[in-house]
């Protein structure tokens, strides 16, 4: 048996990779980084620090291809390490040296180096690639979205692996460059701030950079042909939004509601702090799909959302995500609630600021709406299981929770711990039993009844509390 140490990414989640003590005892990286939920995302005995992406896409075929080139640090001795990835695979090169590779299971591939790799050393991995990633399926579903004029990246909890090999878990977030070449008229979106554009030959490139640590499922692409607007928030983040030019119907509404990113960031910032990003905007695609995503920086939303006139709700719940998920990402996917809760209690806080109810208002309503026995209070949001993890029950439970730790707690420690959470955890990673006890540190309650009756009991709980 070889032996087994933490790496410093994951103390503060408990959760273990293989690190042998020693090069000599190198061996396989783990298939999966110990997720509770999906023990197979992930990937053991390395650490990603950037992602270069060098990608040309058809959108008339959605035919992708191109190089993915991954910096990361070795943290055990290895013979042989995965990647998460489902398209065809032509050649890869390991530290500049061929590497043998081979596919195994749903979305691994194994890469074999020609020598191993030791303990604390960098490595450089270079996949070169092609597919039609719209054609893969698993678990029953893709997540590249077609649309008439392209294709769309966007998610959750999965989504790189159906577009560049990655380490597919919130643990290890990298830095990114994302350069794409697209037919002339077409466009591309990612996620950071667009350092060039250039056309020649018939293609237009886009080189999109995220300078800041990013979850890979917050990576996000998008190709089509897009109305591109561009504002700055009062403290002069740049704000790039687009919208898909084939919206009809619901283009007006999309853009009363994306248009107002910089406003809702100027406003969220006053409850969580500053923004953390040196950029933020959305895109509206043309998709059949009904769901939005906190891409970082660049917020992915579903027209569907403004098919019945604006809705500024959602465009809050997403952007508080940025402080809420990704900039302070979770360490396993268990502890959704730290996202969805708190994106869920923004968009209380946004409605009071419309003047459409307030955040107690709001949360005794959904109290009173669940009578004690709806299946609506069996879901936990602080473990809500695999299967429930984007239950209603994590969002709408989950921010009345909240309400309810702010009036246990009182308004001053409360919107003191919403600045300090997102600055304690800073681009990393957080768990509910450390956020629970930074609220203890803060209030000087003990808390641990509290967060058991509104997180982890499968039961109403016997009373609101009122302020």
């Amino acid at each position: 048996m070889r032996k087994r140490v933490i790496t410093s990414t994951a103390v503060a989640l408990g959760l273990m990779l293989a690190i042998p003590a020693s090069a000599a005892g190198a061996g396989p990286g783990d298939p999966g980084i110990g997720d509770p939920y999906y023990p197979t995302y992930g990937n053991g005995g390395y650490d990603v620090s950037h992602y270069d992406l060098n990608l040309d896409y058809q959108p008339a075929t959605d035919r992708l291809s191109g190089t993915a080139t991954i910096t990361a640090t070795a943290t055990q001795g290895l013979t042989s390490f995965d990647l998460d990835f489902a398209l065809d695979v032509s050649k890869v090169r390991v530290n500049g040296r061929t590497a043998r590779f081979a596919s195994s299971g749903e979305q691994e591939l194994v890469v074999t180096p020609d020598r191993p790799i030791s303990r604390g050393h960098r490595i450089t991995v270079a996949v070169t690639y092609s597919g039609v990633p719209s054609t893969v399926k698993r678990y029953g579903f893709t997540s590249w979205q077609r649309t008439p004029d392209g294709g769309v990246a966007a998610n959750e909890p999965e989504s790189a692996w159906w577009w560049f090999p990655s380490n597919d878990h919130p643990l290890d977030k990298a830095s990114y460059d994302v350069t794409v070449r697209v037919p002339k008229g077409s466009q591309a979106v990612s996620n950071g701030s667009l350092l060039s554009s250039r056309t020649a030959g018939g293609l237009t490139s886009y080189h999109w950079r995220q300078s800041k640590p990013q979850a890979t499922y917050l990576a996000t692409l998008a190709v089509g042909k897009f109305d591109i607007t561009h504002s700055r928030t009062r403290a002069g983040v740049p704000v790039v939004n687009a919208y898909s030019k084939d919206l009809g119907a619901n283009a007006a509404n999309a853009r009363a509601s994306v248009e107002r990113t910089g406003e809702i960031i100027d406003f969220l910032s006053g409850y969580f702090g500053p923004y953390p990003f040196d950029s933020v905007g959305g895109y509206v695609p043309n998709v059949t799909s009904g769901f939005a995503l906190e891409a970082q920086t660049r917020p992915f939303y579903s027209p569907k959302f403004f098919a019945k006139g604006p809705d500024t709700s959602v465009v809050a719940h997403e952007l508080a995500h940025q402080w809420w998920g990704d900039d302070v990402s979770l360490a396993r996917w268990s502890d959704i609630w730290l996202n969805e809760g708190f994106a869920g209690y923004a968009e209380y806080l946004w409605a009071e600021h419309e003047k459409t109810g307030t955040p107690q208002e709001l949360a005794q309503q959904v109290y009173d709406a669940h009578p004690a026995d709806d299946p609506f209070w069996t879901v936990k949001p602080g473990d809500p299981g695999a299967q429930n993890q984007f239950d209603d029950a994590v969002y709408d439970r989950g921010a009345v929770a909240i309400q309810a730790l702010r009036t246990t707690i009182g308004d001053h420690d409360f919107f003191a711990l919403l600045k300090a959470w997102p600055a304690k955890h800073r681009y990393g990673n957080g768990t509910i039993a450390e956020f629970q006890r930074l609220a203890e540190k803060l209030s000087g309650d003990d808390l641990g009844d509290f967060f058991q009756t509104w997180l982890y009991t499968p039961a109403k709980p016997a009373v609101f509390p009122a302020p």
